[in-house]
């Protein structure tokens, strides 16, 4: 019996050493920061207009529920991109559709009568059709009794032409909202046409077909999916805690939300440096809830607490106008 119970205590101690090891092993404590100390923000659809995010779905009109506006932007648009960079951000998310003119509509609903005065399923119409709507129309923070926006996003939609002729040296990350996989051939077929605005195309994400085509025919882009992130995450939660940066983790976009950093292996710096030289980007979301649709930034002051010092990922922010200044002034 004392023979069982002393093999029963160094087993014991045995995993509790192991389990000390391998905590210590994955801690940032001892690790400095990477990179150039500086944090870099998506800017998710530009700077645009807020709304209650309550019972939000992937097809759930936001423009009748925004908050009172405090600007007149519009997502998705070119003046809302030029103050998205000029406000602080590396990169801007934008949404897009593959028209049957074969133009890519830069717009977030699969439908426009949710937010402009046509209608019509987007994918389906004309893009000559589509730069005749006000973008604005729909908009509305108290229940459709005005509507402030009216008038003021006329004839606004661009194409992704568009928007990479006004601005070539900016990045995008480009969302599939479809998931036709000519949607990445599409986009493959552009920048073969144009090698000038490879570098501005940072990566893809959105539709599992189109993200992938894309990747496969776009030399060195790389892309996420609601799929891959799950892949990625499963499999360096399972083995991640011994260095090595499992296969579904590399060369891609791994994206962390940001209450559950705390099961991450080597968060924050040890973390996103096994990431960088597994060739891959790291992306910091806001609190996942459920019901999230993957969309929650780093949306306030308060909500800025939580990106480490010198964090050499990227942040995801829906209020980059209000997060970017707020990162400067603080020398971030």
């Amino acid at each position: 019996m004392k023979l069982a119970k002393r093999i029963l205590l160094w087993s014991l101690s045995a995993i509790l050493v192991f389990a000390v090891g391998v905590i210590l092993y994955n801690a940032s404590w001892f690790d400095a920061p990477h990179g150039d100390g500086h944090i870099k923000l998506i800017a998710h659809r530009g700077v645009h207009q807020t709304f209650s995010k309550e019972g939000v779905e992937n097809d759930t009109c936001t423009a009748d529920r925004i908050y009172p506006p405090t600007h007149n932007l519009i997502e998705n648009t070119l003046p809302s991109m030029a103050e998205a960079f000029r406000t602080g951000a590396e990169v801007v998310e934008l949404d897009v559709h593959l028209t049957p003119d074969k133009q890519f509509a830069v717009v977030h609903d699969w439908s426009v009568e949710c937010r402009t005065n046509g209608e019509g399923v987007t994918e389906q119409l004309e893009m000559s059709y589509l730069k005749t709507l006000d973008l604005g129309y729909g908009y509305t923070a108290d229940g459709g009794k005005t509507f402030p926006l009216r008038g003021k996003g006329a004839g606004m939609m661009p194409t992704l032409p568009d928007v990479l002729t006004q601005f070539p040296n900016k990045q995008f990350l480009i969302n599939f909202k479809s998931r036709r996989p000519e949607e990445g051939e599409a986009l493959a077929a552009l920048i073969a046409g144009h090698p000038e605005w490879r570098n501005a195309i940072w990566a893809s994400y959105g539709g599992a077909e189109p993200t992938a085509k894309s990747i496969e025919l776009i030399p060195d882009l790389r892309g996420y999916t609601g799929r891959s992130m799950m892949d990625c995450i499963i499999a360096y939660e399972t083995t991640g805690w011994t260095g090595v940066v499992p296969k579904p983790c590399r060369n891609t976009i791994v994206v962390v939300p940001s209450n559950l950093t705390w099961a991450v292996w080597g968060w924050p710096h040890k973390f996103t440096k096994r990431m960088e030289t597994a060739g891959s980007s790291v992306i910091l979301l806001g609190p996942f809830e459920r019901g999230d649709v993957g969309t929650r930034g780093i949306d306030s002051i308060e909500e800025l607490k939580q990106v480490p010092k010198k964090f050499a990922g990227y942040v995801w922010t829906n209020r980059v106008e209000l997060i970017g200044p707020a990162l400067e002034n603080q020398g971030r």
